[in-house]
């Protein structure tokens, strides 16, 4: 028997806001995928350019961790357009510095407050349904645009720290706990 995952739902939740949809990937997330892969500026700080063998790795790490683990980064989807416009989301792999909510959008859609939309949700998600008392964001000390992204979740700087192979970079771990996370939206 052959199987084929096309259906987001099989491995995860969908979640809405506004202007976007979040789910785990699908394999007709693959081009897109490449493309922002390709964008040196959009994957400077998330690894670097990958070529489509290491995409299909990538995309099929953060799909295993869906299927083993219950959680990853999530595609997101602008419902405006219906098109893939990156991945964000809960992230933990061997060796991180903690219960991570990543993000990295198409360079064609920066400014326009998608990432810190998502990653709002996925962040209530990550405390709400996966019980993690701690959300924090790795960012290198010259990402000045994810910087500007988690003070607007009301993240800060917490601890520094060096990511593991194949990263290897040293980090700011911006971050928050729960109960700051849960005042600041119920003052929202």
């Amino acid at each position: 028997m052959t199987m084929t995952m096309t259906d987001s739902a099989a491995l995860g939740p969908t979640l809405e806001t506004a202007r976007l949809i979040l789910r785990p990937p699908v394999l007709a997330d693959f081009e897109p995928w490449c493309a922002f892969s390709a964008d040196a500026e959009a994957a400077r700080y998330i690894g670097g350019v990958m070529n489509p063998a290491q995409v299909w790795r990538s995309m099929m790490t953060i799909s295993g961790s869906w299927a083993l683990e219950g959680f990853s980064m999530f595609s997101v989807i602008e419902k405006e357009s219906g098109r893939w416009i990156g991945r964000l989301g809960p992230w933990r792999p061997h060796g991180w510095p903690g219960t991570e909510v990543g993000w990295g959008i198409i360079r064609d859609c920066w400014g326009r407050g998608y990432a810190p939309e998502g990653a709002a949700a996925a962040m209530d998600w990550a405390f709400d349904h996966l019980g993690w008392d701690e959300v924090i964001h790795t960012i290198e000390a010259d990402n000045a645009n994810s910087q500007a992204v988690a003070r607007r979740l009301g993240s800060a700087v917490l601890r520094q720290a060096r990511l593991p192979l194949p990263m290897d970079v040293d980090v700011d771990v911006w971050g928050q706990g729960r109960a700051d996370w849960r005042a600041r939206r119920k003052a929202l």
